[in-house]
This record gives structure tokens, C-alpha cells and sequence, in this order.
């Protein structure tokens, strides 16, 4: 399962937005560190259902009205604060939960209302675009301190006969959860000194920020835009990023109205319906909310979610079958799974995805569309429902 990680400083909202995503009991305070040891839940990424081809829908626990919920996991971790990669904080613990995770969702208050220690400031007058920039630092300073601390192993594989720079350096870093390809793509972007002993802080440091740019990528998710200052959404429109913004009060507030019956609401839908009758007050409340929705299109949690796998890590949703007639699995249940898979994933990739053994026993796929077979070379694309033939069963 995808694994994302909320990172953040304290007090950014990060516990309110993990549980808002996954309806999970975490607390909420307004003070820093309230998350130490990690949570970890289970939220969902949306897309198109199939079903929506068909006469009727799946009935998938995992469909509503021909959207598809696909879960992943979530981690809120503890809040990060400049010296992190010191030890300030709870930062070497925080960097370290970092690293289990498959991509980093940035989440900054763009209230204003807190500074980089998370501590309430009077009348919103911190510069929230910091934050971006403070924690993708800590990290590289981090990481660039891990691969110095360990740069001793490199230089004793120095010393053998068949010694080979890139191959020590990979095998040395392996255990920080990065793969030796990455590493390999990183170390051939960059000039580096020829033997380990000729190596500089900066060389540690530039090797660190590829590392984290093309193993952990990250997304910047400006957090509680319903009390944000006007100025800072101005200034979104100058950042050279693309930034999601987000209200995780709003979105939480939403959730619950619909597992009470209240309203009737999709995760990632930019409205809601009332289905019960309201007080004066959830009436007001439930006002302010849909007026915040119709300005950014929704609350932007699901979007933020979506955004991350789809977009960020490129990722793509398949459907694999049974029954390339029916879309059924052999019970009959259709559209039963749904595995989230790398663009350019082909046939074989999914049978090992579905199961070891009917990847081992591969033999060729059928595209359940046009019911006829496709070459083991083809990529597959979002949406496909594709039934696997196996020597397995």
C-alpha cells in the first residue's frame, strides 16, 4: 500500500487534516508537539469507477455513484522546527518516520496565526511561505548528515581493488529505504570528487537534496484557507510552485455531518446536501462551508490526496479481473480490486501486483474493453480493466 506522510511544523494543522482524511480518533490541540509517536490510518485516493460504463453500478464498498475510493496509508508525523536535523525538537525521530514513507505532503498554516516553532502570533503577521522552505531544508541537512556519518564504509570500500564510487555509495545508503537506481540516477546528476577523502559538506549536501527530490517528492498543502489572510492567498498566484489549499477543519466538520445523517457528502465533492433539519446553528456553520467550497471547489483535502499519487508519484489506477465479459471475479462481485500501479507498468507487472505466483505463471492479458488480447509491451492506462491469464490459479 502507497504510504504518505504529512509533514509540517507543530501546530500546522496536521493532525486535524490526517483525521479529517481518515476518520481516525487522534487528538487535536492548540499546542505544539501534540502528535509525538506517529498515527497511522487509512485514507483514500478517488477516481472514475468503470462501473459508471455499465447499466449498473458495482456495488463495491468502495464505490459511491461510480466513485472509487482507493485506500492508502497515512502517517501524521511530529511537528518539525528549525534544528530539527540537530536534534531540536523532535526532529531526528520526525526525519526518521519520514523516511518509511513513498512521498511527503508539506502542510503549512497559511493562516499566519503561528510561527516556524508553531507558536500563536498575534494578528496572523507570520510569513507562512517559510515553512515550505525551512522543512525541505531540515530534511537535505538531515539526510546530508546520515550520508556523512556513514561515510566511513565508503572509504574503506575505497581501499579494495575493484573499488566503484557510485556502487559503494548505493550499497552504503540502501538502508535509508531509497532504492540503489535512485541513488545511481542522483550521483550521475551531480559532479562529485573523484575518491570519498575529497568530499565537502556541499557535496554531501547536494547529494542529500536529490536524494529527497527523487525519492521522497513532496507537495506544498496550504492548510486553514477558511481563516486564511487575504494578502497570503493573494500572493499564491507569484509562488513558482503550485500549491493545493486546503480547510481540514471544514473538511472534518463535513465527514462527521455525513456519518451522522445530517448531510449527505462525497469525500472530494464540491457540495454537500442537507438531508436533515438543521438548528440555527449547524445552519450557519454549514453556510460558512459552502461558501469556502464553491470559492475553491471543495475543501481540497481529497484533492491534495489525489493530487500526491496521481500527479505527484504518477500513478494510475487498474482494475483487474476474473471475467473479461462480466468485469467479475470468479463469485461474480464486479470490479472487486482496484491496484494502484507506476505509469508505464505493463500486463506482467500487474499479475505480480495481484500475486506472485500468477506473475511467475504469466502467460498473456486480455484488455476487458475490447475483449481481445494485448502484447505484454503494453502500457497500461488509468482506468483499465484487464483480465490476466495465468498457469496459476
Amino acid at each position: 500500500m502507497i504510504i504518505l506522510a504529512l509533514a509540517g511544523k507543530p501546530n500546522a494543522g496536521k493532525s486535524t487534516f490526517f483525521k479529517a482524511a481518515t476518520m481516525s480518533d487522534v487528538e487535536i490541540a492548540e499546542y505544539p508537539f501534540t502528535t509525538i509517536e506517529p498515527n497511522r490510518g487509512v485514507a483514500y485516493v478517488r477516481t472514475e469507477c468503470p462501473c459508471i460504463e455499465m447499466n449498473t453500478r458495482c456495488g463495491n464498498s468502495h464505490c459511491q455513484n461510480g466513485k472509487r475510493y482507493i485506500p492508502i496509508e497515512l502517517i501524521d508525523v511530529a511537528g518539525l522546527v528549525p534544528g530539527a536535523h540537530q536534534g531540536r525538537g523532535l526532529g531526528n525521530k520526525f526525519l526518521d518516520d519520514l523516511m518509511n514513507a513513498d512521498a511527503i505532503i508539506n502542510i503549512i498554516d497559511f493562516s499566519g496565526r503561528t510561527n516556524e516553532e508553531g507558536e500563536i502570533v498575534e494578528n496572523g503577521k507570520y510569513d507562512p511561505l517559510h515553512e515550505s522552505e525551512f522543512i525541505r531544508e531540515e530534511i537535505d541537512l538531515w539526510l546530508a548528515g546520515v550520508i556523512k556519518r556513514n561515510w566511513f564504509s565508503v572509504e574503506r570500500l575505497a581501499r579494495g581493488p575493484n573499488f566503484n564510487m557510485e556502487k559503494s555509495i548505493a550499497s552504503v545508503l540502501s538502508g535509508l529505504g531509497i532504492k540503489s537506481r535512485d541513488i545511481l540516477a542522483c550521483l550521475r546528476k551531480m559532479e562529485y570528487p573523484p575518491m570519498p577523502s575529497e568530499w565537502e559538506d556541499s557535496d554531501y549536501e547536494r547529494l542529500a537534496c536529490l536524494l529527497r527530490e527523487i525519492s521522497k517528492p513532496s507537495m506544498v498543502v496550504a492548510n486553514k484557507i477558511d481563516v486564511v489572510a487575504k494578502e497570503n492567498i493573494e500572493r499564491l498566484e507569484n509562488m513558482e510552485e503550485e500549491i493545493s489549499v486546503v480547510t481540514s477543519q471544514y473538511e472534518l466538520i463535513l465527514r462527521k455531518g455525513n456519518e451522522k445523517g445530517i448531510i449527505r457528502y462525497d469525500p472530494g465533492d464540491d457540495t454537500f446536501d442537507v438531508i436533515k433539519e438543521l438548528t440555527e446553528e449547524q445552519e450557519d456553520g454549514l453556510n460558512k462551508i459552502e461558501k469556502v467550497m464553491k470559492e475553491y471547489g471543495g475543501t481540497g483535502i481529497q484533492n491534495s490526496l489525489n493530487r500526491a499519487v496521481y500527479e505527484m508519484m504518477k500513478m494510475i489506477t487498474v482494475f483487474p479481473v476474473e471475467n473479461e465479459t462480466h468485469w467479475a471475479d470468479g463469485k461474480g462481485n464486479k470490479l472487486p480490486d482496484a491496484y494502484l500501479m507506476s505509469k508505464g507498468s505493463t500486463p506482467r507487472d500487474l499479475a505480480y501486483e495481484v500475486h506472485t505466483d500468477i506473475g511467475d505463471g504469466y502467460l498473456y492479458a486480455i484488455n476487458a474493453r475490447s475483449n481481445r488480447r494485448i502484447s505484454e509491451g503494453y502500457e497500461l492506462k488509468e482506468g483499465d480493466v484487464i483480465k490476466i491469464v495465468s498457469t496459476a490459479k
